[in-house]
């Protein structure tokens, strides 16, 4: 598209500003980080809930965008297993009020510590189904990020130091989302044909289109990136080389052995130190690294005041779900045994309810073909 008169492209002028999509994957990595600190149903459920309102507020009507249904389907088969498994397979966990009772197959001497049947008890399937629900929900909380951030402005928002890496990331990521568009995309194709499009034998029918779309985009992504040179590397100095190596193995190092003195008793006195140090040396090497990338940014994506709030009240739900799960275990990890109803704590309550800020404050979901990936 042509310059207008001012200089100014019509495309930039006529683009709503977005927000970055680093800030929807932080929000959503932080929910999830919350949601692995509690087994409480009630809280579960609430993180989920806000998740998906947030979701159905600004998800943008992209193909990438489409695959929220399908991690909420994925959480509901995986709660599921987790219920057959405690069913059939039988739990650890001791119980008095049993269910049902289940022909048992006796199993040989070294299969001890595992049952097939026998007493289903309440205990035993009320903490499956906690255990499930965390997971469910983590699954939930990556569906959302996956529904919200356009993958190719993620990858322009790289260090150049982790554009190759990133590269195979978002083609990983992109690979789902078009995956479901093209299947929903030719059962309707189908369905208008009067064709059968459910069952083993209209999926058999789909299959062979579907990968040959994949085997399509596959080559054209291969061209659009030997075209626009990646790959291609600055000429840097080897001693600039072997500091940026130092740095970030260091640096990751320093953040692996910050993090093992947080979550320990015993170090608490240097986990911070070396978190800190850890990151400055892991951010300088990338800096570094990024010297050899020759790739330019076009219309890059803005970290505005909008993108920080996001973040910021993902983190807060974390940081507070944290720090509850220390000081009240017992309220976010609900007993069993004895069975007892689970109660809803009202301050990590309330910081859960923070994570719906980005449903106000986040620029409204548009159709734009131009942010489509590639």
């Amino acid at each position: 598209m042509s310059p207008s008169r001012t200089g100014t492209p019509t495309a930039r002028r006529g683009r709503p500003d977005a927000l970055h999509p680093g800030a929807w994957w932080l929000w959503s990595l932080a929910l999830g980080t919350a949601a692995t600190r509690t087994t409480n149903p009630l809280l579960l459920g609430l993180l989920i809930a806000v998740s998906a309102y947030v979701v159905a507020t600004r998800r943008p009507d992209a193909p990438w965008a489409r695959s929220y249904g399908v991690f909420v389907k994925l959480a509901l088969a995986v709660l599921l297993v987790r219920l057959v498994f405690a069913t059939v397979l039988g739990s650890p966990i001791p119980g008095t009020h049993v269910i049902l009772a289940l022909p048992e197959v006796p199993l040989p001497d070294w299969a001890q510590g595992i049952r097939l049947g026998g007493k289903v008890t309440a205990e035993a399937l009320t903490f499956a189904l906690y255990d499930g629900l965390r997971l469910a929900a983590l699954l939930v909380c990556v569906g959302a990020a996956n529904s919200l951030a356009n993958p190719s402005r993620l990858l322009k928002s790289l260090p150049g130091a982790l554009y190759e890496t990133g590269v195979a990331v978002v083609v990983a990521l992109t690979f789902a989302p078009h995956l479901i568009a093209d299947v929903q995309r030719l059962r309707a194709a189908r369905r208008l044909r009067g064709r059968p499009d459910k069952g083993l034998r209209g999926l058999a029918q789909v299959a062979l289109p579907v990968l040959e779309g994949a085997l399509e985009r596959s080559v054209a992504l291969a061209a659009a990136m030997d075209a626009r040179g990646y790959g291609r590397t600055a000429q840097v100095p080897p001693a600039v080389r072997r500091t940026t190596a130092a740095l970030t193995l260091g640096g990751l190092l320093g953040v692996c052995a910050g993090t093992y003195g947080l979550l320990s008793a015993a170090g608490a006195g240097y986990g911070v130190p070396l978190l800190l140090g850890g990151l400055a040396a892991a951010l300088a090497g990338l800096w570094l690294g990024g010297r050899r990338s020759l790739r330019t940014r076009y219309r890059p994506d803005r970290w505005d005041a909008r993108a920080w709030l996001v973040a910021a009240s993902g983190a807060a739900v974390a940081a507070v779900t944290a720090l509850a799960a220390v000081r009240d275990p017992a309220a976010l990890h609900p007993g069993v045994v004895p069975l007892v109803a689970p109660a809803l704590p009202l301050w990590p309550a309330a910081a859960v309810l923070i994570g719906l800020l980005p449903a106000f404050i986040a620029p409204a979901p548009h159709q734009d073909s131009r942010e489509e990936p590639s």
